[in-house]
């Protein structure tokens, strides 16, 4: 028996490195499929990406929620919270009126969020266990969704950005800031950011540098219905550069 669970576990692991399709199960039993990230996703480290004064020197949080056009009064998802730099901003940026979920999936760092957030006594934040392939979002709730320095870790973005669709407003946004270099190097590149929303059906708003956030910053739209995941094809960056959607869509299991 142990030998072969060993050999199925090895089986999902090389599945996952060519790219094929991977099964989940709807409400309704059906299994769905949707491709595997097509580059190498970088582990996670950290529940920070640096410390808090060096940030706040930068003017970090402020410049990315002005870039984003957060205003008092908003609802915002704060994805990978870590130790919660962004969460305790946002509090104070949206006030009384608005909302802060913030959300990790690592139990012992949602808990040190969860006991800040009580210490700090922000009665408009909620701290929740998220899992690594859906965020588990309400519908229709966020007028922005951050994603900060963590995008390169998500191991199946096209699961977790189909997932994460139905939570986004119509007028609603969802902004990621990361570094423009390799995913296996704690980055993604922009044109591969890009086109790996776009097989899932957002489309890019606005992107501009950010040197003080350490890279970009970009914002994504849901435009149109959300994709089967059968039909979402994976994106690869080539030599040029430029990324492009490569090999055929998953198939729905029969």
């Amino acid at each position: 028996m142990a030998r072969a669970a060993l050999l199925l576990a090895w089986a999902g692991l090389l599945a996952a490195c060519s790219g094929a399709p991977l099964p989940i199960a709807n409400s309704q039993g059906e299994e769905l499929r949707f491709p595997a990230a097509d580059r190498p996703v970088a582990r996670i480290v950290s529940p920070r990406w640096s410390d808090e004064e060096t940030r706040d020197r930068l003017n970090e949080a402020e410049r990315v929620m002005d870039r984003a056009r957060i205003s008092p009064g908003m609802t915002i998802a704060d994805i990978g919270a870590g130790e919660g730099y962004y969460t305790i901003r946002l509090a104070s940026r949206v006030g009384a009126e608005g909302r802060v979920l913030a959300e990790d999936i690592v139990p012992e760092v949602r808990d040190a969020l969860a006991a800040r957030v009580a210490r700090e006594q922000l009665a408009n934040v909620s701290v929740r266990l998220g899992e690594a392939d859906d965020p588990k979002l309400p519908g229709n709730s966020f007028d922005r969704v951050l994603m900060v320095h963590m995008y390169h870790e998500i191991e199946q973005p096209y699961e977790f950005l189909w997932h994460l669709r139905p939570s986004v407003k119509a007028d609603g946004a969802v902004v990621v800031v990361d570094a423009n270099r390799t995913t296996q190097n704690h980055g993604t590149p922009p044109a591969l950011l890009e086109c790996e929303f776009a097989a899932v059906g957002y489309q890019r708003i606005h992107q501009e540098a950010m040197p003080s956030a350490g890279g970009y910053l970009a914002m994504f739209r849901p435009v149109g219905p959300r994709p089967a995941p059968e039909a979402i094809r994976p994106c690869r960056v080539e030599q040029s550069g430029a990324a492009v959607p490569v090999g055929p869509a998953a198939h729905k299991a029969k």
